[in-house]
């Protein structure tokens, strides 16, 4: 009887490991002046240095530096005050040069973490490394033709390489989520998965349940989105878990993803690290970080995703799923906080409800960023006070939203002019309750009779006749009260 992958993962375990290559957010490129420009015509972003001619030497952008330094501060890695580029060697059509510039036993960073928001807990996943080096160009294959376009040559790169603690596919696209999420909150990288922004290599292996020694890992190669990674990784395990559980062996190698066929293929057998003759480049000199630059990274660092995700939960009340979206973007995170400090008071969790439901759903169908919103943060959590303090029910509070959004009118105002004040006076419900069962007197005998759903109908009645503005709680109150049940 054949085993399932479900009864193999009983003996078996998957370890992963994924090398993330994050494009920063340069002008230009690595080691030259080209600009950096996606979309641009083919091979107009190349000058003498990304095309390898003699004579050009290499000029590292300081900026790129910057950039790879606030990632490493922020996975608490080890910085090194002298790091060295390397040239790595290979010859394909992509890299003109003959060598790719990167960092090999001297990276920049080293020793880092990085924090996975799995669920309603944290996961701390080790990272080896952290070094920068220069993208390769791009091939184009239509039928027998090949193309090559240089303009990717030469964008500067952070890789990202974490140690293989990671047990699951889940875990390996939250990883990548996590990366995202982090890059984009510091500025780093716009992280645009379609535009090869962030390229993800995954190394699966399995080993039996309780061993320490890794199997033998295969690479899967340049896989660009969060829903690929988690079924190229479910996909390897499953293949490899065969192989084993039916007394084969894994073979070491790369293997390419095709997300259309749900499939992998080999891709070559893997190299080791002598195989591309990896020696220090003699046109750079060692790159140095100062005092001066870490001090002022360090002074203009903003509060993490991750400190962020358990002070809203601890402080604020916030659902951990409310949390994790708000914490995904700098931009909302940002307008969420203002609405909590005009007045702090407010329900963080009722405050978190709005924002993640009317605001981002009228900023998508207007097509407008969260920090141009004409729903200031003022206005909303006035809006939301008027539904805490019972002016308003939350019924006529999406109302008011709507008109403040596309006035930007204060919502105390709106509520004003309209005279939708919700009716709370008890004296005053208690009239009109009455009215309206001594108006329906066979309904309110069915209801007596045990027939519950007929109480809708009464609340539905008060709700008629005052417009919607009586408070539904004390509403209800009066109305058992007057039935009798």
């Amino acid at each position: 009887m054949t085993r399932t992958i479900a009864d193999m993962l009983v003996d078996w375990e998957p370890v992963i490991g994924l090398e993330v290559h994050v494009q920063l957010g340069t002008a230009s490129k690595a080691f030259s002046g080209s600009g950096v420009e996606f979309g641009a015509p083919p091979n107009s972003l190349t000058d003498p240095c990304v095309l390898g001619l003699p004579g050009a030497l290499p000029v590292f952008n300081r900026h790129a530096l910057e950039l790879a330094l606030k990632l490493g501060i922020a996975t608490g890695s080890t910085i090194r005050a002298r790091s060295r580029f390397a040239r790595k060697h290979y010859f394909y059509p992509d890299q003109p040069k003959g060598y790719q510039i990167t960092q090999f036993d001297e990276p920049l960073c080293e020793d880092g973490y990085l924090d996975l928001l799995l669920d309603q807990q944290i996961k701390r996943v080790k990272l080896t490394r952290i070094h920068l080096e220069e993208d390769a160009g791009k091939n184009l294959h239509v039928g027998a033709v090949s193309h090559v376009d240089l303009n990717r040559a030469g964008v500067p790169l952070c890789e990202v390489v974490s140690e293989p603690e990671l047990t699951s596919a889940e875990e390996a696209a939250e990883f990548m989520r996590a990366l995202h999420r982090l890059v984009r909150w510091l500025g780093i990288s716009e992280g645009d998965m379609e535009k090869g922004q962030m390229r993800c290599d995954a190394n699966v292996s399995i080993r039996l349940r309780g061993e320490d020694r890794l199997g033998t890992r295969t690479e899967l190669k340049n896989i660009n989105s969060f829903r690929f990674v988690q079924h190229a990784v479910d996909h390897e395990i499953a293949r490899q878990l065969r192989i084993l559980d039916g007394g084969g062996r894994v073979e070491r190698e790369t293997r390419l993803w095709d997300a259309a066929a749900g499939q992998s293929a080999t891709m070559r057998s893997k190299e080791e690290a002598n195989d591309y003759r990896y020696f220090p480049d003699p046109d750079l000199p060692p790159l140095v970080v100062d005092g001066a630059t870490m001090g002022a990274l360090l002074k203009a660092m903003p509060e993490l995703p991750t400190p962020r995700f358990v002070r809203y939960q601890r402080d604020l009340q916030l659902a951990p799923d409310d949390a994790r979206t708000i914490v995904s973007d700098l931009p909302l995170a940002g307008y969420f906080e203002r609405v909590v400090a005009v007045n702090p008071r407010r329900s963080g969790r009722v405050i978190a409800n709005w924002v993640l439901t009317e605001l981002l759903g009228a900023l998508h169908a207007a097509g407008v960023e969260i920090d141009q919103s004409p729903m200031t943060p003022a206005n909303l959590s006035e809006l939301v006070g008027l539904i805490e303090d019972g002016t308003i029910s939350g019924k006529i509070g999406k109302e008011i939203f709507e008109e403040s959004f596309r006035t930007g009118e204060a919502p105390a105002a709106i509520v004003v002019r309209r005279g939708v004040q919700q009716i709370s006076d008890e004296a005053q419900l208690w009239e009109i309750v009455e009215r309206i069962v001594a108006a329906n007197p066979k309904q309110a005998e069915t209801y007596a009779a045990g027939k519950d759903a007929l109480f809708g109908f009464f609340v539905g009645q008060v709700m008629r006749e005052t417009n919607g503005r009586a408070n539904p709680v004390l509403t209800s109150d009066l109305l058992r009260k007057r039935l009798g049940r």
